[in-house]
């Protein structure tokens, strides 16, 4: 019998769809989720099937941006053919997102166990939660969000990729509120941060998504419950996209500053009356 049934995996995959991009943190709202559901969020096929169904999610982004990703993909074949080709933006762009996944794919496979064993915990998810506001909130306040996505350099896509270890490390602490928080801090207004942000992500999560496939098949989750919910986390992702953009574009950060807290504080509330079990 699938760990993980049909009916769970569609909930999943709208949570997951919802809150990937968001920096709320999509990896600590799973955790609540299944938490929630009596499923056991330490069980390695159920880190398998997180991961995977992010796939979902990702492939919503090489959608919505298809243009974009053609473009710079483009930009990049012809400067590797071409050495004239080479001082465009968009051909060093597309090297800078490869430089800045190494860091959190160095990291991930170090420290996998330790992730998924210790980190795990319910009681992390919430302290990362709430530490994550803070530091969502003075990056807002700090950042001068005077440059734009075309004046983005090497430096930043560096940082803000390097970022995304304290999500992984933290989860609850929100790899797209670590990725902006980031980018806010080095400057770069909120829609430039944001799509940065979903450019970063893409080569880490499918990564991670891929890697993870065969713990969660292997380990008890049925292709069904899998397909179902990557399919879903597709669907909604693609609209919490389409969504997020315009919101930052008018817009702080102080409304999901405010929920995350609210959340933290929830779930606090709840490991500490044993109303869920860490």
């Amino acid at each position: 019998m699938s760990a993980i049934s049909i009916g769970q995996a569609a909930v999943l995959g709208v949570v997951e769809g919802v809150t990937e991009f968001l920096p709320v943190s999509s990896t600590g709202h799973l955790k609540i989720t299944e938490g929630l559901m009596d499923i056991p969020v330490d069980d390695t096929s159920v880190v398998g099937f997180t991961a995977v169904i992010q796939v979902g999610a990702i492939a919503a982004v090489l959608v919505y941006f298809f243009k974009d990703i053609t473009r710079i993909v483009s930009a990049w074949g012809r400067g590797l053919r071409n050495r004239e080709e080479r001082h465009h933006h968009d051909y060093k762009f597309a090297w800078w997102v490869i430089y800045a996944t190494i860091p959190i794919v160095v990291v991930g496979l170090a420290a996998k166990k330790l992730v998924e064993g210790p980190l795990g915990s319910l009681w992390v998810v919430a302290g990362s939660l709430i530490v994550g506001s803070g530091v969502m909130w003075a990056a807002d306040q700090m950042g001068r969000h005077k440059r734009g996505e075309d004046d983005t350099t090497f430096k930043d896509a560096m940082l803000v990729g390097c970022s995304q270890i304290l999500a992984l490390l933290f989860p609850g602490f929100s790899r797209s509120g670590a990725t902006m928080s980031t980018a806010l801090i080095l400057d770069l207004d909120r829609v430039a941060a944001t799509r940065l942000s979903f450019f970063l992500g893409i080569p880490a999560l499918t990564g991670a998504g891929l890697y993870e496939l065969k713990d969660a098949v292997g380990a008890g989750v049925g292709a069904v419950p899998l397909a179902v919910g990557t399919a879903v986390s597709f669907v909604v992702a693609y609209a919490s996209i389409a969504w997020l953009l315009k919101f930052v574009a008018k817009h702080s950060f102080n409304a999901f500053v405010i929920y995350r807290i609210v959340v933290g504080l929830g779930l606090l509330g709840l490991l500490a009356t044993g109303a869920l079990n860490a």
